[in-house]
């Protein structure tokens, strides 16, 4: 019983030095408006392209970097820039790791980033919106436009500072790109879904 007792208050001790999640808002104009740096561990972009017409195969980069700059009363007049390390792209298979990143698909050895850069927002409603730029990919530039969700702004509970996030999605043409003549792409479509979760912490002065 002392044992247990014991463990208990060990459990209780921890969960009571965890900081409480702060309140989070839906609304914008909560939001600092100013210079947001990309939160990396909690930032994903990840990409689905049909496989034999029949199932989305999924694959992901581990390493992004970028910042916003955010209006909170006019987020139309905010600007967003990302840079993805090609050469962090994850697959289930390691195999096609390799092949993307090869010569045939990627070549992150002669174009190891991508990035995407607004050129303009547009509100489509309380919370979403539309955000269209250039994204550079194979050595490539071709206009792109997201359709973004804000998730909300709250504080973070280890550091304070304010966090908002956004969730994004759009579908690219991988042979806009150049991406093409690979031995399977018979069996995959040229059509491919990304998806973007993105998180951007406040750059307090």
């Amino acid at each position: 019983m002392r044992i247990a007792s014991r463990s208990a208050l060990a459990v209780a001790a921890a969960l009571l030095a965890v900081p409480a999640l702060a309140e989070s808002s839906r609304d914008a104009s909560h939001a600092p408006t100013g210079s947001y740096a990309l939160e990396t561990r909690h930032s994903q972009v990840l990409f689905a392209i049909p496989h034999l017409g029949i199932t989305d195969y999924y694959g992901r980069f581990d390493k992004l970097s970028g910042s916003l700059n955010f209006n909170s009363g006019a987020p139309e007049k905010s600007s967003v820039s990302i840079t993805i390390d090609m050469t962090s792209v994850d697959t289930p298979s390691h195999e096609l790791i390799g092949e993307l990143m090869g010569a045939n698909v990627f070549n992150s050895g002669s174009f190891p980033t991508a990035t995407f850069k607004s050129t303009s927002v547009a509100r489509t409603g309380a919370n979403t919106g539309t955000i269209t730029g250039d994204l550079t990919l194979h050595g490539v530039t071709k206009p792109v436009t997201l359709d973004a969700t804000f998730g909300g702004v709250t504080q973070d509970p280890f550091s304070g500072a304010d966090d908002i996030g956004f969730h994004a999605t759009a579908t690219v043409k991988r042979s806009d790109f150049g991406i093409t003549g690979m031995v399977w792409e018979n069996v995959v479509a040229d059509e491919v879904k990304l998806t973007i979760e993105a998180m951007f912490q406040h750059k307090k002065d």
